[in-house]
């Protein structure tokens, strides 16, 4: 199946993609939807045509290109608005199927939603995205008059069949839409339950976040042992996958992998997947992974940024495993990226190169945010002292009359464990986070 890409307008340099690398970027996404690229097509102006997106002559020699290619997909590397979709359309004609990049997105998590949880995201996307969209599929019926409304006076029946059966669709979508939100709810509580458990049990979680094709699932198949499953494409894997990996010293923690990010990511996907990316927000610490063998490897990182800020976890420490170092021409190469990325550590997820640094330095991290205390634990609460074995570093434990003494330091997220023993707890100065950095 051929498509034709067309580029967007040239961009103020604040921090946009050149053109070219977005239009790399749109061709990779139409493969991974199962199309083929049978050319491409930019325009550069100041602002977008009211009726078409590009100008009328840019929209004849697209329509040209159509026909000598024999393309029957025209994919544009920005959304369109409804209108701008309805006008082309008229133009390309009905054989020529037209999607923006939102739309393409949405395909692609369709295809790789494999879990109820992802389908009901993915669908409601679907779903907010298409239902301002839902007028070109009746300005056919809308011109036609329903009952008496031919004549020239108003009253019952002066509204076509076309303008009722779109009014009856946004009924049903809106209602399917109210469904969606209230089953989705119900998975952000219960994810949300488990993520109390595993709190009350001590464990940490790590969330691995990074941009699409990245090499998340790789590095968690690398740290686990996991199957999660590892293609050459983008957004090869949608829904999260959670495994336990040991640490050097002893301890262990969960490492969860979650959805690529990728530029221009659709605001459908992002509210959609609250539920998911809730994993993100309530994670102990973030492992950014880098692919720094991709020439937009600093603007990735800037999406990837913006995004966490945009779901609210750009506070939690960062970890930045700079990955792929396999494919450098020569090692040394990553050192150009370890100044911009403070508490780096250069990785090769596919040949475990680096792993034992960075579950080292993850394990650096999670003490320098532990709290010391000194706490006397009565002999009844042995599950404490159990937990502060577990998860703590004791420096001091004595058995006394009134109960176990131990001094040492906790994760700061288990404290509350210890709030009824509050009058022989206290907490000392400890390290911070920027003092590690």
């Amino acid at each position: 199946m051929g498509v034709e890409l067309k580029g967007p307008a040239a961009r103020s340099p604040d921090g946009f993609w050149p053109v070219e690398e977005s239009l790399a970027e749109l061709a990779q996404l139409a493969r991974t939807a199962g199309l083929a690229v049978v050319g491409q097509a930019v325009q550069r102006f100041e602002h977008p045509h009211p009726a078409t997106f590009i100008g009328p002559g840019k929209v004849k020699e697209v329509a040209e290109r159509v026909a000598e290619t024999a393309a029957d997909v025209v994919v544009f590397d920005d959304e369109l608005s409804p209108r701008h979709q309805r006008e082309l359309e008229k133009t390309l004609g009905d054989r020529v199927k037209l999607l923006d990049r939102t739309a393409l997105i949405l395909d692609i998590f369709a295809q790789h939603a494999h879990t109820r949880e992802g389908a009901l995201q993915v669908e409601l996307a679907q779903y907010e995205y298409r239902l301002p969209r839902l007028t070109r599929a009746w300005t056919h019926l809308a011109r036609q008059a329903g009952g008496r409304a031919g004549g020239s006076t108003g009253g019952v029946g002066v509204r076509g069949p076309g303008e009722t059966q779109l009014e009856t669709d946004r009924r049903v979508i809106g209602r399917r839409i109210a469904r969606l939100k209230q089953e989705l709810e119900k998975v952000r509580e219960h994810r949300g339950r488990h993520r109390a458990r595993r709190r009350r049990a001590g464990v940490p979680v790590v969330a691995i976040v990074g941009y699409t094709n990245a090499g998340k699932s790789t590095l968690l198949n690398g740290l686990a042992d996991a199957d999660v499953l590892v293609e050459d494409k983008l957004f090869a894997t949608l829904d999260p996958t959670t495994r336990r990996v040991a640490l050097p010293g002893g301890g262990v923690a969960l490492f969860t992998d979650t959805v690529g990010f990728i530029q221009k990511l659709p605001t459908q996907l992002v509210a959609a997947f609250r539920a998911t990316l809730e994993e993100v927000t309530e994670a102990d610490f973030l492992l950014h992974v880098m692919d720094v063998t991709h020439p937009q490897v600093m603007r990735q990182a800037e999406a990837v940024l913006e995004t966490l800020e945009e779901i609210g976890a750009v506070d939690k420490p960062i970890i930045s495993a700079l990955n792929k170092i396999d494919r450098l021409p020569t090692p040394d190469d990553v050192l150009h990226f370890v100044p911009r990325f403070p508490n780096s550590v250069a990785i090769s997820a596919l040949t475990s190169a680096g792993l034992p640094v960075l579950l080292g330095r993850i394990e650096e991290v999670m003490e320098a945010q532990m709290v010391w205390l000194d706490v006397l634990i009565p002999y009844e609460w042995g599950e404490l002292v159990a937990l502060f074995h577990r998860r703590g570093l004791i420096d001091r434990e004595e058995h006394t009359e009134g109960g176990t003494h131990v001094v040492g330091r906790m994760p700061r997220g288990l404290i509350g464990r210890f709030e009824e023993l509050q009058g022989v707890m206290h907490d000392v100065e400890h390290e911070t986070w920027e003092e590690v950095q």
